[in-house]
């Protein structure tokens, strides 16, 4: 994280974009890959040429409430958001990388207009359109760090959201990742029908908690 921290957030890549003809370039980027409950969130930023917004950076490294502000700042700087998500069955069904794509190419396909250069983070999509992998992006390029930012904030409302359906689990606290608060509500309760029941802690508690039921 420290390392992280010390990369500079800019529009390097954006302008490179831009200087080799693209119109419209889009930052990518997904969140929730690790979590144990709910579905993967993925946004798609275009940002003017040049657009500069103090204190975007991955959304990882922000407080909640700086999220929350640089969201609506986002929002309104933007040309267009699009939001993409792919549910707890797929993510069972078809592994959470895939998953991620699948919200990935749905949030590019909400754009209006239509992205014609994408900088994605450390990934590569099967579309027809000219793209870039970039290592720690959402850390380096300020369309992904927004596309983190603004995927983050929606999937973190989506998890508070689901609290108030499933609250023996604490959503609210951990989003749905796997803190140890979360394995325990897990151990003592079961999973809910959006736990991912593909993910290996998932189904250690699982049986964890059967065997406890059969020691009773």
């Amino acid at each position: 994280m420290r390392m992280l921290r010390s990369l500079a957030c800019g529009n390097k890549h954006e302008r490179l974009a831009y200087q080799q003809g693209a119109l419209f370039v889009a930052g990518v980027d997904e969140v929730g890959r690790g979590a144990l409950f709910g579905p993967v969130v993925a946004a798609a930023i275009i940002l003017p040429p040049d657009t500069r917004i103090r204190g975007v950076r991955d959304s990882k490294q922000l407080e909640p409430e700086d999220r929350l502000r640089l969201e609506v700042v986002i929002r309104k700087r933007a040309v267009a958001v699009g939001i993409g998500h792919a549910d707890v069955a797929t993510i069972d069904a078809i592994n959470i990388r895939r998953a991620s794509h699948r919200a990935m190419l749905a949030a590019i396909a909400a754009l209006r207009p239509a992205p014609d250069h994408l900088l994605i983070d450390a990934e590569t999509l099967d579309i027809p359109c000219r793209q870039q992998a970039i290592v720690y992006g959402d850390s380096v390029s300020i369309s992904i760090a927004a596309a983190s930012i603004v995927a983050k904030v929606y999937r973190d409302a989506w998890m508070c959201r689901y609290h108030d359906e499933f609250p023996q689990y604490g959503l609210a606290a951990h989003k749905g990742y796997g803190t140890p608060e979360h394995l325990r509500a897990l151990l003592d309760h079961g999973p809910s029908p959006l736990h991912r029941m593909s993910f290996e802690p998932v189904r250690r508690m699982v049986a964890a908690r059967g065997e406890v039921m059969e020691m009773a």
